[in-house]
């Protein structure tokens, strides 16, 4: 019996046998080529039905993913046809006189080890896309087409990493779960695995050459762990286990399209936390009835230069568009802290938990600011939008927000463009907006409380310190006391009031967010079903 560790991308328990998965990759050989148009020629070719095939993988992702995860493939034929990238492929082989193959293989290593090198996670992620474009660009020039997987019997996929094209060509209903010795959990595969709800862990440190289809292991997704060839004993464990996670999720399916109501008629809103657009498909399969939290930064992450307000708008439009309705509240950008982005030219922050960030940003520097919140407005035409703005301090900070939402209204105004001022509300994440959260609630329509930087302010603990672990208490009664001040200070003025934080997933204190008077929980979208079980099967009493 062997164990390893790694990164878990989905919760979930499985048992079955391994396919040690490895890519058909083309044996590429630098040729001394003539012809070197003949060959940049050859590309443009292979580009075509690549872009072909990627179509078809989208069409198929979409009837099984939803549009959001499908996309994945739209981006990938973006990249395809990126000038940058083909501009260095054809460079390379008219100034080196190499063949297509050769070519496209070296600039695609190139572009994916400038990808992996970098600091951010998102931006490392990306190395795998350009990767798997290559690859499928290198097979078509070589004349080898799609890759196989044909799997006879349901199996437990063990590979060196996978790419999205490939996950999504497999049949999902014969794959048990995935184990991957590199990846990222901000992948897109890692989100296809999400949307599939396969168990599967990323970055496991295991030798594939000491492996052998066939051997029977067990993916632990709540442990982030695979054991090889386990035990009787570990086996029978397993499969309780698995056996009582598939009561619980046929019990939790059958609470969609029921409603967040206890026994005694109090209703509660569930809605689920987002951090990209690829999310939105597992809002919608959760059944959540809005998006509570969408963190506007991943816009601004893994870049050279600020999204343009074009890409903001269409990016928001989507998401509105996919929610069909449902509310959908836009965090405006929180850069800062643990997400720095090097074109925003911050410097160095002897403290940056309590720097220059978020709301401070779009206050200090309003051209960002009002970049967007014209997306944003414009935006807002086309479904059930709310914006909240984070780190909020003082009154003064949010009659300065006023001014300058007032300012873009204006401005659009004038241009005649299509826009609508959305609902606005704040994060309460700061102890001082908390104690006079009576005088803000005057302003704004509503609260969501940003619970883990509020622990992490109210008890002087850097969350990201792990050797504060043991003092670090969400569940502390001072923060418990402050989530209580904020609702009843919203309530008197007759706004609403959410937890978007870490504790709203906190199954142990659901039941008393709900006595509270708590409006609304946000939560992973995985939560969703589990917040609503305990709701409806509770009763707030007086």
């Amino acid at each position: 019996m062997q164990s390893f560790h790694g990164k878990s991308v989905y919760k979930g328990i499985a048992m079955g046998s391994i396919l040690i998965w490895k890519k058909n990759n083309v044996q590429i050989k630098r040729l001394k080529i003539e012809d070197a148009e003949a060959e940049v020629s050859r590309v443009g070719v292979a580009v075509t039905e690549s872009v072909r095939q990627l179509q078809a993988l989208y069409d198929k992702a979409l009837k099984e993913v939803g549009e959001s995860s499908a996309a994945i493939f739209e981006v990938h034929q973006m990249l395809l046809e990126d000038e940058d990238y083909l501009d260095a492929v054809h460079n390379m082989i008219r100034a080196e006189h190499v063949n297509a193959e050769y070519a496209v293989a070296v600039t695609g290593d190139n572009f994916a080890g400038m990808f992996a090198d970098m600091d951010d996670d998102y931006m490392r992620a990306r190395a795998a896309d350009v990767r798997d474009i290559s690859d499928r660009l290198a097979r078509n020039l070589a004349g080898r087409g799609e890759t196989g997987f044909d799997f006879a019997n349901p199996v437990i996929v063990v590979a060196d990493d996978l790419s999205p094209s490939e996950t999504v060509q497999m049949d999902k209903g014969k794959i048990l779960g995935f184990v991957t010795v590199h990846g990222s959990t901000n992948s897109h595969t890692a989100i296809l695995a999400r949307m599939m709800n396969i168990p599967a862990l990323v970055g496991v440190p295991v030798d594939l050459e000491n492996l052998e289809d066939g051997t029977l292991a067990i993916v632990d997704g709540y442990q982030g762990q695979v054991v090889f060839e386990p035990s009787g004993e570990a086996c029978r464990k397993a499969e309780t286990r698995m056996e009582k996670e598939r009561e619980q999720l046929w019990l939790l399916q059958t609470l969609k399209g029921k409603e967040n109501i206890t026994l005694d008629g109090h209703k509660i809103n569930i809605y689920a936390n987002i951090g990209n657009i690829g999310d939105v498909g597992y809002v919608l399969e959760n059944d959540a009835g809005g998006i509570g939290l969408f963190r506007s930064e991943f816009l601004y992450l893994g870049r050279n230069d600020f999204p343009t307000e074009e890409e903001q708008f269409q990016a928001y439009r989507q998401v509105l568009l996919n929610m069909a309705g449902k509310k959908v509240i836009i965090r405006t950008l929180d850069i800062g802290a643990d997400k720095q982005v090097e074109y925003f030219n911050f410097g160095k922050e002897d403290n940056p938990a309590m720097g220059y960030r978020a709301i401070r940003i779009c206050l200090k520097q309003p051209d960002i600011f009002k970049t967007q919140l014209r997306a944003l407005l414009r935006a807002a035409v086309f479904g059930n939008l709310s914006v909240m703005y984070p780190m909020i301090t003082s009154v003064e900070e949010v009659r300065a927000v006023w001014g300058i939402v007032a300012e873009v209204h204006g401005e659009l105004e004038s241009l005649d463009i299509p826009h609508k001022v959305p609902e606005q509300g704040i994060m309460v994440e700061t102890p001082a907006a908390v104690m006079v959260s009576d005088e803000l609630a005057r302003l704004v329509d509503f609260f969501s409380i940003g619970t883990n930087d509020l622990t992490q302010y109210t008890l002087a603990i850097d969350r990201q310190n792990e050797r504060l672990d043991d003092f670090y208490n969400p569940h502390h009664p001072a923060i418990l006391r402050m989530i209580q001040m904020v609702v009843v200070n919203a309530h008197a003025h007759g706004k609403w009031v959410g937890i978007c934080g870490e504790l709203g997933s906190d199954l142990e204190l659901t039941e008393r967010f709900v006595r509270m008077g708590v409006d609304e929980l946000s939560v992973a979208p995985g939560m969703v079903l589990s917040l609503r079980k305990i709701v409806r099967e509770m009763k707030v009493g007086k």
